[in-house]
């Protein structure tokens, strides 16, 4: 991809499908939802002669957006599908953690940090669990408690923790594009955190994955066939009690070469990566 480039933002529930980023609207990124929303966008692109790269807006937390609109783009007509390419995410869950440990830098160290968040499914909400205690681990504050908006914890049981373990100053850290509201607990002073990234970072951010995608593009790799294994390992495929390791085999079909042309039956040990067994809670 050579010529001019449409940068199209497409959103879940980090960004409040859309809501929470209408400022790079102003910037000319045009900002959508995945499905039908997206497929229509690039087409229309594409008719006109434009060329697009497809941001998925996550933070890290849901690889399922960034699998969802690979199948998007790979459904498209062949013209369209030639004149896209898909970024990588715009954030992983180290991006996440290492954003949230800058935000928690300009906190007072005697307030508890309250990360919230969207709600997601348990996979997505137990690894905010995690990117919160590193977030603890790694700083200067002892008390980092994690809140769901239109989840549990909400925000209001989150601070409310936070007071009975005896903060008295409450931090709110979006770990999301969104801002959370803050809510009104008696006894507690609830201070809103700032956004996650400034409109600055963000654009930054946005830029360089899109740089990437482009000269990926360029090599001949569209980016779609990644992204359709981005949430190959989200959540469990199956479990086995505690300690209980295992491999499993396969045998190829006689007609399938194994990379030195010849076939064989011998089994292969596979590595299965399982979900979050447990929640990691960040509480001091």
């Amino acid at each position: 991809m050579s010529g001019p480039c449409r940068v199209i933002a497409v959103c879940g529930h980090e960004a409040a499908y859309g809501a929470a980023l209408r400022e790079l609207a102003e910037t000319g990124t045009t900002v959508v939802r995945d499905g039908r929303a997206l497929f229509r966008t690039v087409t229309a692109l594409a008719r006109r002669g434009e060329e697009s790269c497809v941001v998925p807006m996550t933070l890290g937390r849901d690889p399922e957006l960034v699998a969802d609109t690979a199948r998007t783009l790979r459904a498209l007509p062949p013209a369209a599908r030639a004149r896209t390419v898909l970024a990588g995410p715009f954030g992983t869950s180290q991006h996440l953690t290492a954003w949230l440990r800058a935000a928690a830098g300009r906190a007072a160290d005697t307030a508890a940090l309250l990360i919230t968040a969207p709600a997601g499914d348990p996979f997505e909400d137990a690894e905010l669990y995690r990117v919160a205690s590193l977030v603890r681990r790694h700083g200067r504050h002892g008390l980092v408690e994690v809140a769901f908006t239109g989840g549990d914890p909400d925000l209001a049981e989150g601070v409310r923790r936070c007071l009975l373990l005896g903060a008295r100053d409450v931090v709110l850290l979006p770990a999301a594009f969104a801002r959370p509201p803050l809510p009104d607990v008696p006894g507690t002073r609830v201070e809103d955190g700032g956004p996650l990234l400034s409109p600055a970072a963000l654009a930054r951010v946005l830029a360089e994955r899109v740089a990437d995608a482009r000269h990926r593009g360029e090599h001949g790799d569209d980016g779609i066939a990644a992204g359709l294994t981005a949430a190959d390992h989200h959540g469990h495929a199956h479990t086995h009690p505690p300690g209980e390791g295992h491999s499993h085999g396969h045998s190829h079909p006689p007609a399938t070469p194994h990379g030195h042309g010849a076939a064989h039956p011998h089994p292969h040990p596979h590595r299965h990566v399982h979900g979050a067994g447990r929640v990691i809670r960040s509480t001091a």
